[in-house]
């Protein structure tokens, strides 16, 4: 990049979790090269892709995978989300940085270095972030100091930290047309470009806040482009099945303009980006990251133009010194079993069943739900089979559910309800059981100075 450029800085988003569709990021791209190449586009500007795929327990089941197979543990679309954009992305010169590589950043590189050769691009130069896994030999004493003894360090499956901009932003001053990392912190996608670009130093901290706020409004995708905002007759978005995903256009200053993908539907206004500017946010004047506190009290959105809102007005204050570590822990067994019932009396027989699994089930604290009748608003300890709340529904899937941590006790749940074919009550149909593995999270707090974290170049990019 051009550090100490003054031209604005595109940033366009392709994913907003893992599993996000992957025919979005092509249209986000030609977009960025078609203003990269517009006749009053000023010199210096350049762009940058973000792909943001993990959530709080994404890590954990890539780590389950890389337990059995060490060669995985990267998002699972990674090949179908970049394969189609890579050689456009490197010969326009816009840079890609992307959390995808959840629990094994250099298998992901791999990938990305086998998808370059598959396509007959020269090998891309690529950076792996590290630091970020706290579970590793080295670092298992800190975690368990910072759990305060409280957790089995033996049920541990992943200990992350959320780590800053600092070594995404040194990879792309290094020349890096990919950056992969595992678990940064959302809107760090966003805030390492913008310092590599326009030259931040790492305490300038209005300027950290306000590229926070980009990277908070681009990270989940079409959330701030209309698809979590629609609800018909009430907030109406056009063309939701081909929704665009949104790019920023951030100037020196920080201050940006959410836009989207041009040839594409949904919606940019100021209720959507109100909606995402909000999302997540427990204290509008502290939204803590690790690169800085952002306060956006005194913010202003304004519209300047179709699809055009602005964003001023960010204020940043000094990092905070800790780092927050999510840790996922082996949780037990989920036993999920699902049956339905149609027709006359319908809830009534839905009702029926569930009592008679609860009997069955002694011991065991279920979950009851009567889809499309009641789920949502119900509880689980039985309010929902009180008889003075039942109504007629003729169409309702009986779903029950319960954990523990012993495996065939577990078991019980799919069993019984496989046998409510024959045991009734009548007309049930369409059985499905489910056991899976469970995962618990806890959070905690650990000294910002014990966890060093990097970058470097692969040795995929020149292989």
């Amino acid at each position: 990049m051009n550090p100490g450029s003054q031209a604005p800085l595109l940033i366009g988003c392709a994913a907003g979790f893992s599993g996000d569709r992957t025919d979005v990021a092509g249209p986000v791209v030609d977009t960025l090269i078609a203003r990269l190449g517009a006749p009053d586009a000023p010199p210096g500007l350049r762009a940058c892709l973000i792909y943001e795929t993990l959530a709080e327990r994404t890590l954990a089941l890539a780590q389950l995978r890389r337990r059995a197979d060490p060669e995985s543990g990267y998002e699972p679309l990674l090949d179908e989300m970049l394969a189609p954009v890579l050689a456009r992305c490197i010969a326009h010169g816009i840079r890609i940085v992307g959390n995808f590589g959840a629990a094994n950043p250099r298998g992901a590189a791999r990938v990305i270095a086998r998808i370059a050769a598959r396509l007959g691009i020269d090998p891309p130069r690529i950076a792996v972030v590290e630091g970020d896994d706290l579970a590793t030999p080295a670092q298992r004493a800190l975690l368990g100091e910072a759990l305060g003894g409280a957790v089995d360090m033996s049920r541990v499956v992943s200990a992350n930290a959320y780590i800053g901009a600092e070594p995404i932003a040194a990879a792309l001053r290094a020349g890096a047309q990919v950056v992969v990392c595992g678990r940064i912190a959302d809107p760090t996608l966003a805030v390492g470009p913008a310092m590599a670009h326009f030259g931040w130093a790492a305490d300038d901290w209005d300027h950290l806040a306000r590229a926070t706020m980009v990277g908070h409004l681009l990270e989940c995708g079409a959330q701030v482009t209309g698809g979590y905002f629609a609800d018909p007759g009430y907030k109406e978005v056009p063309a939701m099945h081909d929704i665009g995903y949104p790019i920023a256009e951030v100037d020196a200053d920080g201050h940006c303009v959410i836009g989207k993908a041009d040839s594409q539907g949904g919606l940019v206004s100021l209720a959507t980006v109100k909606e995402q500017l909000l999302y997540e946010i427990h204290d509008p004047t502290s939204y803590l990251t690790p690169d800085v506190v952002a306060d956006i009290g005194e913010a202003e959105l304004r519209e300047v133009g179709p699809n055009r809102v602005a964003l001023r007005g960010v204020r940043g204050h000094a990092r905070p010194a800790a780092l927050k570590v999510n840790v996922c822990l082996e949780g037990g067994w989920l036993a999920e079993a699902e049956i339905s019932y149609a027709g006359a009396r319908a809830e009534a027989r839905a009702r029926l069943a569930a009592e008679t699994l609860r009997r069955r089930l002694d011991g065991l604290h279920l979950r009851v739900d009567l889809l499309g009748a009641l789920s949502l608003f119900a509880d689980d300890g039985g309010r929902m089979l009180d008889a003075t709340l039942a109504g007629d529904a003729r169409d309702v899937r009986l779903r029950v559910a319960a954990t523990h941590p012993d495996r065939a006790q577990a078991e019980r749940v799919t069993r019984e309800m496989v046998a409510m074919y024959t045991c009734g009550p009548a007309g049930g149909g369409g059985v499905r059981t489910a056991l899976t593995r469970r995962l618990n999270t806890v959070s905690c707090l650990v000294p910002r100075e014990a966890v060093p974290t990097r970058f470097e170049m692969t040795s995929e990019a020149s292989a």
